[in-house]
């Protein structure tokens, strides 16, 4: 297909609006967010971990958007 985008259709779950993160998952990244706020350095591991959860929440929030 070279550089043409690649367009997938995705059959979206009725129940897909109320998917959220775990309160426990969402706990952590909150504290990960409040932490570098602080001004307080994260560790490469951290920062990963933080980047990848907040990749899961603009997923999940798409997602939710075209369930609508």
């Amino acid at each position: 297909m070279g550089d043409a985008a690649r367009i997938i259709e995705v059959e979206v779950p009725g129940e897909l609006p109320r998917f959220a993160l775990p309160e426990g998952v969402d706990r952590r990244l909150q504290w990960l967010l409040d932490k570098q706020d602080r001004g307080e350095a994260l560790t490469d591991d951290e920062r990963a971990e933080a980047e990848g959860l907040v990749e899961l929440v603009d997923l999940l929030a798409l997602l939710k958007l075209r369930a609508r």
